[in-house]
C-alpha cells in the first residue's frame, strides 16, 4: 500500500511539474511616449527612454519585457492609432501593463500638425472634433478617461495595470524642479487611486533625485532639449522605476525584480 501511495504521489508531482514548466511566463508590457522609448529604442539620436533600459532590473528568465511605447503619442493617440488594441490582444492573465502618458496630452485637440491633445483633467466631459490628421470626425475625451480605459481593459484580460506619473522635464524655478502635482502627475495618481491600481510617482521620485544632484549636473542627463534624456538620464530613471516597483505593497511585479 505504501509503495502504491508513493507511486501515486510521485505521478502527481511529475504532472504538476510538467504543467508548471509548460505555463508561459508573464509579460510586462510598457506603454507611453518618447520619454519611455525614444525612436527605435537604440539611442541612435542620443536620446533614450527609461523603458529601453529597465529590463536589466528584472529576472528575464521568469518575465518577458515588451516596450511598446512610441514617441509623440498621447494617452489619446496611442489608442486611436490602434496601438493599444495590439497590446490588448496579446494580454493574458498574469501579465502587467505599465503606463506613462501626459507629456503630449497638453497639445491642441485638432491642430493640423499632430492633433493629439486630450481634455485636461479626469472628468467625463468630451468634445466632438474633425481630426485633420486622420481626416475624420472624432470624439475626444479627458486624460483621465483614457487612463481609465487602459486600466479597465487590462483588468478585463486578467492583467495588472500600473500607472506612472510623467517623468519630470529639465525645468527649474528658484532652484527647484517644476513638478506635475497640479496637473498630469496629480491626475494620474487620482485615477490610480480611484481605480484601485498600483501607482508609481515617477514625477516626484525623479524630481527628488534631480534636486539632490543640482541643476548643473542634471543638464548632462538630457540630450537636445529639456524633455528627452541622454542614456545616463534614462538609466537613472530606469533605476527609479525599479525602486518604485520594489516599494509597491499591492503589486506582485516586484517578485520578478532581481535581488540586486
Amino acid at each position: 500500500m505504501n509503495t502504491r501511495r508513493s507511486f501515486l504521489l510521485l505521478t502527481i508531482l511529475l504532472v504538476a511539474s510538467s504543467f508548471m514548466w509548460m505555463a508561459p511566463k508573464p509579460t510586462l508590457y510598457i506603454i507611453g511616449d518618447s520619454t519611455v522609448r525614444n525612436g527605435d529604442g537604440s539611442g541612435g539620436n542620443g536620446q533614450w527612454g527609461w523603458g529601453s533600459l529597465v529590463a536589466p532590473y528584472f529576472d528575464t528568465a521568469r518575465i518577458a519585457i515588451k516596450n511598446h511605447a512610441i514617441g509623440g503619442r498621447s494617452s489619446r493617440t496611442f489608442i486611436t492609432e490602434g496601438r493599444w488594441d495590439k497590446v490588448l490582444e496579446a494580454l493574458k492573465p498574469g501579465d502587467y501593463v505599465m503606463m506613462q502618458f501626459g507629456h503630449n496630452d497638453a497639445g491642441p485637440l485638432d491642430d493640423t500638425a499632430r492633433a493629439r491633445g486630450s481634455i485636461r483633467g479626469i472628468g467625463n466631459e468630451s468634445k466632438d472634433i474633425y481630426n485633420p490628421i486622420r481626416k475624420q470626425h472624432e470624439t475626444v475625451y479627458s486624460y483621465g478617461h483614457y487612463l481609465r480605459k487602459y486600466i479597465r481593459d487590462a483588468k478585463s484580460k486578467g492583467a495588472t495595470p500600473i500607472v506612472c506619473s510623467p517623468v519630470p522635464r529639465d525645468n527649474w524655478k528658484d532652484g527647484k524642479v517644476k513638478r506635475g502635482n497640479e496637473d498630469y502627475g496629480k491626475w494620474a495618481k487620482e485615477i490610480a487611486t480611484a481605480e484601485g491600481v498600483p501607482f508609481v510617482d515617477l514625477n516626484n521620485l525623479i524630481a527628488d533625485e534631480y534636486q539632490g544632484l543640482g541643476e548643473e549636473k542634471v543638464k548632462a542627463l538630457f540630450h537636445g532639449d529639456h524633455t528627452h534624456t541622454s542614456k545616463a538620464g534614462a538609466e537613472l530613471n530606469a533605476q527609479v522605476v525599479a525602486n518604485g516597483i520594489k516599494k509597491l505593497s499591492d503589486c506582485s511585479l516586484s517578485n520578478y525584480l532581481k535581488e540586486k
